[in-house]
């Protein structure tokens, strides 16, 4: 039985049958987007209109296919297969869709253990993908990784904001896939559905991508995978979900309100949850 104080654990209804995890630490109740592990400062990088948001060098791309290659295709999947026991679902939608998908698509997914980006290109099939990031992170220990999966760091004033825009708009042009994690910052193994950004929203209206709704769900730790993990760590299912499609002829703010809100629905039911304890938005201007 699940053990935890955590109110909005205690306010979530699940359907019968779906696993929760019980929670590694003492969540916060009042600040959805708060970083719970924070990178280490290894370096004093400046994301400002100085930054090359979209490196073209040749010593970029050549670590990114190693990275790909080396990290994305092979070791961390099989990290997330053996240790995890990853199941991947929904690649039919994937199929199905793949024609209105052609021209790129922004997937999303909860955020809720460090291999999730993997985990939702290894669904994928692999696909290389562009992922805005906090520049925090650019600045730890996993600064390689980061950047040459795909990262671009989000900037620190107006001048980087130029520049990150255009690098979007040019990986666009080029007909290029987005991850975006609507829920910011990563809580790991975090079974309610926390409130989403406008970021993933805002720009499949910009650019009208569709988006690919994606959801990690959790597994109890069984069998020889007992011997592979963690008793703490949960297995863990991604699932893709069927394309949403932005109605750019309506105004843009009532249009990214309707996509944040039908996607934070779709992914609390492909989580199985049917009474999610966060709201689908927070405004923290009112």
């Amino acid at each position: 039985m699940l053990q935890t104080d955590n109110i909005r654990y205690r306010n979530l209804e699940v359907n019968k049958g779906v696993y929760i995890p019980q929670p590694e630490t003492d969540f916060p109740e009042d600040n959805p987007y708060k970083k719970l592990y924070p990178a280490k400062h290894l370096r004093e990088l400046v994301f400002d209109e100085n930054y090359t948001y979209l490196d073209k060098s040749l010593s970029f791309w050549l670590q990114r296919w190693i990275g790909y290659a080396f990290l994305v295709d092979f070791l961390i999947p099989l990290v997330n297969h053996t240790k995890f026991g990853l199941r991947i679902r929904g690649r039919n939608n994937l199929k199905k869709y793949r024609k209105e998908l052609e021209n790129g698509a922004i997937t999303i997914c909860n955020h809720c253990y460090r291999w999730d980006a993997p985990c939702v290109i290894n669904a994928l099939h692999f696909k290389k993908i562009w992922i805005p990031v906090y520049g925090d992170n650019l600045n730890g220990k996993d600064y390689w990784h980061i950047k040459h999966v795909g990262g671009i760091p989000v900037p620190d004033n107006m001048g980087g904001l130029k520049k990150f825009n255009q690098a979007f708009d040019e990986l666009h042009e080029k007909k290029q896939w987005f991850h975006v994690f609507p829920e910011e910052s990563r809580w790991n193994f975090y079974k309610p559905l926390r409130p989403f950004r406008k970021g993933a929203f805002s720009m499949a209206y910009k650019y009208n991508m569709p988006i690919v709704p994606m959801c990690i769900t959790f597994r109890e730790r069984k069998g020889i995978y007992k011997l592979l993990g963690k008793a703490s760590e949960p297995l863990l299912t991604i699932t893709i979900g069927e394309p949403i499609f932005p109605d750019c002829k309506a105004q843009r703010k009532d249009e990214v309100n309707r996509l944040l809100h039908l996607s934070h629905n779709i992914l609390q039911k492909m989580a199985g949850i049917t009474k999610n304890s966060w709201p689908a938005f927070i405004n923290e201007e009112e």
